[in-house]
C-alpha cells in the first residue's frame, strides 16, 4: 500500500522561502528596536521585549503561510498540531545577554523539524549583517555563496567553540563538567572560544570560520536550524557518544569530519 505524498516533506526546500521572509521580519525587529524591559527566567536568565516582540511577529507569520504545521518557540513554547510530521523551532533572540549588552553576537534562529531532524534551517546575524540558510541536500549558504566545514586536520591548529556555562537549576554541577570540558580543550586545541551563541557557534562552523563546537545541551529553538546549516555545509552533528543529532539528544556537537572523531574521544573520556 503506497503512501499519500506530502509536499512539504517530499520537498523541505519548498518551505525555505517561507523560512527566508520569516528572518527578513525578525531582522527588522531586531535592529530598529532597543531591548527594552527584561523580564527574569529563572536564575540569571531573562528575555527582553524583543525577544517575546520577534517570536510574536515570527509566529502570525508562520500560522497565515503554513498553518498546519505546529510551532516550538523559546519564549512561548509549542502551539498547533503536534501530532503532525513538522515543526517549526524559533529562537527569537539566540544569545540575549548579549543582544541587552549591544554586544553584536546574536541572531535569529528558525528551523523546520522533520521527525526529529532538521530540513530547513535559517540564521540571522543582524549586527553582523549576515544570513545563513539550507534545506536537505541542497547544500548551506551564506547569503548566495555556497560555504563548506574547514579541512583542518590536526586537533592543535583547531579553533573550537563551546557553549555557555550554565545557570538555572543544577547549574553548579553542569558547569563542573563544562569547566572539565574547557580545561581539556586548553590543553589540545589552538584556541577556545566562548560566543554566547549557539546559533552563531553552528553557523561558523558550517562557514569554517570555527572548526567544531560543543554545547553540552541541546534546546532545539537554539540547534535546529544550525544543525542543518552545518550538515549541509559538510560538517558532522553528533551527540556527546557520537550518536547523530536529533531532537531529544542531550548534546550538540558539531565537527569536520577529520576532527569528529578525536573530539568525541575527548569528550566521551569525561562521562566514564
Amino acid at each position: 500500500m503506497g503512501t499519500r505524498p506530502n509536499r512539504m516533506t517530499d520537498a523541505p526546500a519548498a518551505l525555505l522561502p517561507v523560512a527566508l521572509q520569516a528572518a527578513e521580519i525578525a531582522s527588522d525587529l531586531v535592529r530598529t528596536r532597543v531591548p527594552g524591559l527584561l523580564t527574569a527566567k529563572g536564575d540569571r536568565d531573562m528575555a527582553s521585549e524583543v525577544d517575546h516582540a520577534v517570536e510574536r511577529a515570527v509566529r502570525d507569520y508562520l500560522k497565515e503561510r503554513t498553518p498546519d504545521i505546529a510551532i516550538l518557540g523559546e519564549e512561548e513554547g509549542i502551539t498547533g498540531d503536534t501530532a503532525g510530521d513538522l515543526m517549526w523551532a524559533i529562537d527569537p533572540v539566540d544569545g540575549t545577554a548579549n543582544f541587552v549588552r549591544n554586544i553584536p553576537l546574536c541572531g535569529f534562529s528558525l528551523g523546520l523539524i522533520e521527525r526529529g531532524r532538521p530540513v530547513v534551517g535559517v540564521i540571522d546575524l543582524p549586527f553582523l549583517g549576515t544570513r545563513y540558510h539550507a534545506a536537505q541536500h541542497t547544500g548551506a549558504y551564506l547569503g548566495d555563496r555556497r560555504i563548506q566545514a574547514s579541512m583542518t586536520t590536526d586537533l592543535k591548529d583547531a579553533i573550537v567553540a563551546i557553549g555557555d556555562y550554565a545557570v538555572g537549576e543544577r547549574a553548579e554541577a553542569k558547569n563542573r563538567q563544562r569547566i572539565a570540558l574547557t580545561e581539556r580543550l586548553a590543553a589540545n586545541v589552538q584556541r577556545v572560544r566562548m560566543l554566547g551563541s549557539a546559533a552563531i557557534d553552528l553557523a561558523w562552523v558550517a562557514e569554517g570560520k570555527l572548526d567544531a563546537s560543543i554545547t553540552l545541551s541541546n534546546k532545539p529553538w537554539d540547534t535546529a536550524a544550525g544543525v542543518i546549516i552545518a550538515r549541509e555545509a559538510g560538517a558532522k552533528i553528533t551527540d556527546q557518544y557520537g550518536t547523530n543529532h536529533t531532537f531529544s539528544s542531550n548534546a550538540t556537537i558539531a565537527a569536520n569530519h577529520s576532527l569528529e572523531s578525536v573530539l568525541l574521544s575527548l569528550v566521551a573520556s569525561m562521562y566514564k
